[in-house]
C-alpha cells in the first residue's frame, strides 16, 4: 500500500524530465535554424505582411493618447479659464470701487471748496433720503438740530448751487424744500441785464422765471442768481444774494403782454444730490418800515448858499 505512490511520483517525475528534454531541443533547433537565410527571408515577409497593422495599432494608440492629453489640457484651460475669469472680477471689483471713491472725493472737494468760498457758517451734510413725486420735490439729510440747523435755512450743492431751504428738522436729520418743487419761489436776477422775476420750480424738475418785465432784456445763456432783494412785496428775501440758480434755455413772450417768462436749467444736479452745505449763519437784513423814506445824504450841493434861507 506504500509503494502505489512512490511509483506515480517516479511517472509524473520521468514526464517532466521528458517534457524538459524535448524543449531543449526544439530551442536547440531554433537557434540552430533562426541564422538560415530562408527563416529569415520568412521573418521578412512575416514583417512586411504585418506592417501596415502594426502602423495602425500605432497610430490607433498614439491617437487614443492624443484625445486623452487633449481632454486633459482642455479641463486644464477650462481651470485657467477660470481662474482668470475671478482674478478678472476682482479687478473689475477693486477698479469700481477706486472710481467710486475717486467720485466721492470729487464731491466732498467741491463741496469743501463751496465752503471756504461763502462767508457763512455752513454745514456739511449727506442726502439720506428722496422725494421726488409729480407733486413734491423733497430730500432728506443726515443733520439736525444737533447740528443746530434750523427751519429756514439756505442749501447749497456744488458750485454754490442753490438747492433748496430747510422746511422740517429733527434731532438728527432735516428735510429740504427743493427750488424744483412747485411750492419754491426764489427772486432770480439776470447777472448779465440785472433783469428779475420770480424762479419757480415746474414738473419735471426745470425751473420758469415768470413775471419779467418785458422791457427787460433776457437771452438763452443768461447765468440766473439769487436777487437778494424782496420785489415790494415787504417781504425780506430768504435767500443770500448771489447764488447760482441755474442758466436760460428758452424764453417766451406773449403778444401784447407785459410780462415775458424763461425757462432755466438748474445749475445743480437735484434728482442726485448726495452732499450739501446748509448755510446755518445767514439772517436777511431788516427791511425798511413800509412808507418810509431814507435820509438824505450829506452833500455839497446841500450846503447852505449866501443869502438862502435856513
Amino acid at each position: 500500500m506504500l509503494r502505489a505512490p512512490a511509483a506515480l511520483q517516479d511517472r509524473q517525475a520521468r514526464r517532466r524530465a521528458t517534457v524538459y528534454a524535448g524543449l531543449l531541443a526544439l530551442s536547440i533547433a531554433l537557434v540552430t535554424v533562426s541564422d538560415s537565410a530562408p527563416l529569415r527571408e520568412f521573418q521578412k515577409g512575416i514583417g512586411f505582411a504585418f506592417a501596415p497593422v502594426q502602423a495602425f495599432l500605432s497610430g490607433t494608440t498614439r491617437g487614443v493618447i492624443g484625445v486623452f492629453a487633449t481632454i486633459a489640457e482642455i479641463d486644464q484651460l477650462r481651470q485657467r479659464n477660470a481662474e482668470l475669469l475671478r482674478e478678472n472680477e476682482e479687478l473689475r471689483a477693486e477698479n469700481q470701487a477706486f472710481l467710486e471713491s475717486q467720485r466721492e472725493l470729487k464731491l466732498l472737494s467741491d463741496l469743501l471748496a463751496v465752503k471756504t468760498s461763502v462767508t457763512y457758517t455752513t454745514v456739511a451734510a449727506q442726502v439720506i433720503g428722496r422725494e421726488a413725486s409729480p407733486f413734491q420735490r423733497v430730500i432728506s439729510i443726515d443733520a439736525g438740530s444737533d447740528r443746530r440747523i434750523a427751519v429756514g435755512d439756505v442749501v447749497l450743492g456744488g458750485g454754490a448751487a442753490l438747492v433748496g431751504r430747510v422746511v422740517e428738522v429733527g434731532p438728527d436729520y432735516s428735510r429740504v424744500l427743493l427750488i424744483s418743487d412747485s411750492a419754491s419761489t426764489v427772486i432770480g436776477l439776470d447777472i448779465l441785464t440785472g433783469a428779475t422775476g420770480e424762479v419757480i420750480g415746474r414738473l419735471g424738475g426745470t425751473l420758469t422765471m415768470q413775471n419779467i418785465a418785458v422791457t427787460d432784456e433776457i437771452s438763452v445763456g443768461d447765468q440766473i442768481v439769487t436777487a437778494g432783494i424782496d420785489l415790494g412785496n415787504g417781504i425780506r428775501s430768504a435767500f443770500p444774494k448771489g447764488l447760482v440758480i441755474g442758466r436760460i434755455v428758452d424764453v417766451r413772450e406773449e403778444a401784447n403782454a407785459v410780462v415775458q417768462t424763461a425757462f432755466l436749467e438748474p445749475a445743480s444736479n437735484l434728482d442726485k444730490l448726495e452732499y450739501v452745505l446748509v448755510i446755518t449763519g445767514f439772517r436777511a437784513p431788516d427791511l425798511p418800515p413800509p412808507g418810509s423814506t431814507p435820509e438824505p445824504s450829506a452833500s455839497p450841493s446841500a450846503t447852505p448858499t449866501a443869502g438862502s434861507s435856513p
